[in-house]
């Protein structure tokens, strides 16, 4: 039986539990062909069915990004579509696979950051976290994306703040940790009692 039975939309339901439960079958059942069938649904004419795909891929990267690594060029495609949720989806699924496939993303960092730039809040939240996770990868992926997150991170609104600093954290390193806390100790005054608390616990985490 086609796993595709099982989409929400299949079912009539318009709201996402089904492909939820979905998404728990595959990853706790490693089904590698349940989750091929879903990939490439992806592309499927019928927008319901590549909504309720890309929802099924990115909650199985949560719990084993391992088994949706291998769509990675899917999900950039993705990017550059018309429609908002399967953007903000596709990047939602590169977050969660960005420390596996950090060449290939790194290869593809000028979509993404259009992506961003053009994005939507969720799109743009996901995109940071996924620049972060390449940029952590290695020193030259962090010479060339973490002035990028520096300079978002400056002028994002100031209730991203917090967010973005908790993304970026897992990239700072003792070469450019001061870029790191200039701008976070610049943003201060921006924020709320609750941002604040946030950002220094997290300056508090910095290594010495």
């Amino acid at each position: 039986m086609s796993v595709l039975t099982k989409l929400s939309s299949y079912q009539g339901m318009k709201n996402d539990v089904p492909n939820q439960m979905l998404a728990r079958e595959l990853a706790y059942n490693n089904d590698t062909e349940g989750i091929r069938e879903i990939a490439e649904n992806l592309w499927s004419d019928d927008k319901a069915v590549q909504s309720d795909c890309i929802k099924v891929l990115y909650e199985v990267g949560y719990i084993k990004p391992g088994l949706i690594a291998g769509y990675v060029n899917d999900y950039i495609r993705l990017l550059s579509s018309r429609n908002n949720r399967l953007v903000w989806g596709g990047m939602i699924a590169l977050s969660t696979i960005a420390d596996l496939k950090a060449e290939e993303i790194f290869n593809n960092r000028e979509r993404i950051m259009t992506a961003i730039e053009k994005g939507s809040v969720i799109t743009v939240d996901a995109g940071i976290k996924t620049l972060s996770r390449v940029a952590a990868s290695g020193e030259h992926t962090s010479k060339i994306l973490f002035p990028y997150l520096i300079g978002r991170l400056k002028i994002c609104r100031p209730k991203s703040v917090a967010q973005y600093s908790e993304s970026i954290f897992c990239a700072v390193t003792d070469k450019n940790k001061m870029q790191f806390i200039n701008v976070l100790n610049e943003r201060k005054n921006d924020l709320k009692d609750s941002q604040l608390r946030r950002v220094n616990q997290l300056l508090k985490k910095m290594p010495s």
